[in-house]
């Protein structure tokens, strides 16, 4: 099937291996940041650990300090990560995206996203869009990325994902 500009909509199979490359380069990325956060963070709770008395007493916090010692700061770090790993998203999926209509994975498998609209080009507001559905509503609506990334499946005549349909977008194969 051709899309909107004339040029062969993607298939199934290459959307999913060029998804699946992006997020290997976005794990591979986030793993950089976080492991060594988490390991310091780790090495500073357990240095912070109370060590027993000589006399074999034990001398564990109580439930309050286990909340503010241990638990509030693991939360707060696992917050600031989700928000970098968002913000980064952002940066790989729309603004990266935005300037040629791809993402690495899709430079590799031969993708593009191009409007619906063949006059108009892909801008920020529809990148924005595709990704507030696909990551941040895929994380937050149980099953959400599956229904989304599944949807391209049954739907006519452009195979579009729901994240495609609310930007108004549409994934095409080009030529190397």
């Amino acid at each position: 099937m051709l899309g909107p500009g004339g040029q062969p909509l993607a298939s199934f199979g290459d959307r999913l291996l060029a998804y699946l490359i992006d997020t290997a380069v976005a794990t591979a990325a986030l793993m950089v940041l976080f492991v060594p956060v988490s390991v310091l963070f780790v090495w500073q709770i357990v240095g912070g650990l109370p060590m027993p008395d000589p006399g074999g007493t034990n001398t564990s916090p109580g439930p309050g300090e286990v909340f503010t010692q241990f638990l509030l700061p693991v939360l707060l770090l696992h917050l600031g990560l989700m928000v970098l790993m968002f913000g980064l998203y952002w940066i790989y999926h729309v603004e990266y995206l935005k300037r040629t209509g791809q993402t690495l994975g899709k430079r590799v498998m031969n993708l593009r996203v191009v409007p619906l609209d063949p006059t108009r080009t892909l801008d920020r507001q529809m990148a924005g869009k595709r990704y507030l559905v696909q990551f941040v509503g895929g994380s937050l609506v149980p099953g959400g990325s599956y229904l989304d990334g599944l949807w391209q499946l049954w739907d006519k005549p452009w195979q579009q994902c729901l994240h495609d349909k609310f930007a108004g977008t549409v994934v095409v194969k080009v030529a190397r």
